[in-house]
């Protein structure tokens, strides 16, 4: 097997994997960072319709360079675009869609996930770690599909997914998918089942780098 630094699905396509996941007509929120790619990646025959928690339903693409707006940003304060029908509202508005079930997926970023769903995202919990709390524990609760996409291990090669999160949880039992750069997993009754793996993966590679036992589907 070639090194590590070479193999597995680069960022941009761990992101396309997903789009391509995403039913047409689907309302979606994405997370801070990499889970923003996901919007680069719609197959152009589906309508997909982005919800940013501060306020706006019909997220358009990021603007060009130069056509910004400064009053116009996601949650994560990047310029973004509105599509045509686009609609603003409070912050509070934007929470009850949230909290009342009417955004179908969300995708979110991680520090750890656990074998049954679990999803730490907020904090490593050490003394000089900043918290950025954001709006992933309403999400967690109330969106209706939670999708997670995230590098398979750290930067110091330690396994993100975990038998049990050591960190503080986001939500438990909330994670339904997760796309890494060496595969894609269910997560279903409390057991993680390998949907893909990338190309120059196989299963010893992909558990040895898991801290959580593996079920090939």
């Amino acid at each position: 097997m070639s090194s590590e630094k070479s193999i597995g699905w680069s960022r941009e396509q761990i992101a396309q994997k997903i789009a391509g996941d995403i039913p047409d007509g689907s309302y979606v929120n994405l997370g801070i960072g990499l889970p923003e790619l996901v919007a680069n990646y719609i197959p152009s025959d589906r309508e997909i319709v982005f919800h940013t928690e501060n306020g706006l339903l019909g997220v358009g693409p990021s603007p060009a360079p130069g056509f910004e707006d400064d009053e116009l940003i996601n949650a994560g304060k990047k310029a973004v675009s509105a599509i045509e029908g686009a609609c603003y509202f409070h912050h509070a508005d934007s929470f009850a869609m949230i909290r009342g079930g009417h955004i179908d997926i969300c995708v979110l970023g991680a520090f750890q996930i656990s074998e049954s769903g679990d999803l730490a995202n907020w904090s490593t919990g050490e003394p000089k770690a900043i918290p950025a709390v954001g709006g992933a524990m309403d999400l967690v609760q109330g969106v209706k599909t939670i999708y997670i996409i995230t590098q398979h291990v750290t930067k110091s090669g330690e396994p993100k997914i975990v038998k049990e999160c050591t960190y503080p949880l986001t939500g438990k039992n909330v994670v339904s998918r997760i796309y890494t750069d060496f595969a894609v997993i269910d997560v279903n009754q409390g057991s993680l089942f390998v949907r893909e793996m990338a190309p120059g993966i196989d299963f010893e590679f992909l558990q040895k780098n898991t801290a959580a036992p593996l079920h090939k589907n």
